[in-house]
């Protein structure tokens, strides 16, 4: 267990201009009901195994929700790192502020903001030792092997590169891994999910995904549409991650996937993240959104894709996350997926009309960071998967991709 740091306690005072809300038990615990033996399988499980977290904004936000852009401006938003500790997981996709990073800016995705945030990131990690900043897989399993939590950088949205290629290089330095092309909103790499037309991978799109795999940073099309995803993994000769997303099959709605393209990626040897933010991944079996929901994405997209092409990235945060998207609604630039998508064909293929999932607090059993991956063990666990099954859609599969996207430094 690490010493108990908090976010730049460094510098001797607590640097917030608001009151956090609390890393633990901030909604109840969820039951899954495992039976003694279950529920010691999945602590072994957990001690034995390396767990990956793909996807998620691990930082707190404040108590009272509407002070979260004040919070956000400030520039300096804190990492859950007691939370991290006890959360079972031994690495994770560090999302950062996200399309809420407007320390400069009202309206995110600026180039000032992103590397503000990166830089904060980094000057607070450093100064504790339980968390260190992993560029390599090397570092990952390094980490697991001492006893550290692995925190891998990544950014949603190319956005703030503009047209200037070298900047995917400033940001590989600064040691960021992963990187979405599109956030929602189109951008001069291509088109995102939120757009009444995709146009595809641009020309500039393309010598995108040409340097990033030459830099060994890895590509997300969680927020791109449908017709630059088809694109950009056709055009990428590293396998590329839909980091956070579902199966538009299970619920229809534009933040989902249809299986063309969760077939295309697996086909190129990519990999997808199941997600868990509010309303999101729920489905028709299960509307009320909880870890039942999100477990009707993952086993469609294990029959349609393989079980060697799904893992989860959760995509959640300590905090009121239905309340995030309530203030922060103008920078997601997309619906919170409780609406359908502009386009009804699916809709019409599946035999649904007008979806409307039940309005939650959060989803039930992923609630945060710190729950989210341990209770997917204990789920995958009380329903009869094996150990090397768990162990794939948990960690080996996330390493098999960034084995062959990443670049490992000399020795």
């Amino acid at each position: 267990m690490p010493a108990d740091y908090t976010s730049f306690a460094y510098l001797g005072e607590r640097y917030t201009p608001v009151e956090l809300d609390t890393e633990f038990d901030r909604a109840k615990p969820y039951d899954l009901g495992l039976s003694p033996e279950q529920a010691e399988r999945t602590e072994r499980f957990l001690r034995e195994n390396l767990i990956v977290n793909l996807h998620e904004h691990p930082q707190i936000y404040p108590r009272d929700i509407d002070q979260a852009p004040a919070y956000a401006r400030s520039g300096r938003e804190h990492l859950a790192y007691r939370a991290l500790a006890a959360s079972g997981v031994d690495a994770i996709f560090d999302n950062m502020m996200g399309p809420t990073g407007c320390v400069a800016s009202h309206h995110g995705w600026k180039w000032d903001d992103v590397v503000h945030d990166v830089g904060m990131r980094l000057a607070d990690v450093a100064h504790q030792d339980h968390v260190r900043i992993a560029r390599s897989v090397s570092d990952i399993l390094d980490c697991r092997a001492n006893g550290r939590i692995a925190l891998v950088l990544a950014i949603e949205a190319a956005t703030p590169i503009e047209n200037e290629l070298d900047r995917l290089d400033l940001l590989y330095g600064f040691g960021v891994r992963q990187l979405g092309l599109v956030y929602n909103g189109a951008n001069q790499i291509g088109g995102g999910l939120a757009e009444d037309r995709d146009g595809g991978l641009t020309r500039f799109g393309r010598r995108v995904v040409d340097r990033m795999n030459r830099l060994g940073l890895s590509i997300d099309l969680s927020h791109a549409g449908d017709r630059t995803s088809l694109d950009a993994i056709e055009a990428s000769g590293a396998p590329v991650m839909i980091t956070h997303a579902g199966a538009r099959a299970v619920w229809p709605t534009e933040r989902m996937k249809p299986d063309v393209v969760l077939r295309a990626l697996a086909e190129s040897g990519g990999l997808l993240g199941v997600e868990a933010a509010p309303h999101s991944t729920v489905s028709r079996a299960h509307p009320r959104h909880s870890i039942e929901s999100v477990m009707d994405h993952f086993a469609y997209c294990v029959d349609l894709m393989g079980i060697d092409h799904v893992t989860f990235g959760p995509d959640t945060l300590f905090g009121d996350h239905v309340g995030v998207h309530r203030v922060f609604a103008s920078l997601f630039g997309a619906g919170d997926g409780s609406a359908p998508p502009r386009d009804p064909d699916p809709l019409t293929k599946i035999g649904v009309e007008n979806p409307v999932p039940e309005r939650v607090e959060y989803c039930a059993g992923m609630e945060n960071p710190g729950e989210s991956l341990r209770n997917a063990v204990a789920w995958l666990v009380k329903h009869g998967y094996g150990d090397e099954e768990i162990a794939k859609v948990t960690g080996g599969n996330v390493l098999r991709v960034l084995r062959r996207s990443w670049r490992e430094p000399a020795r």
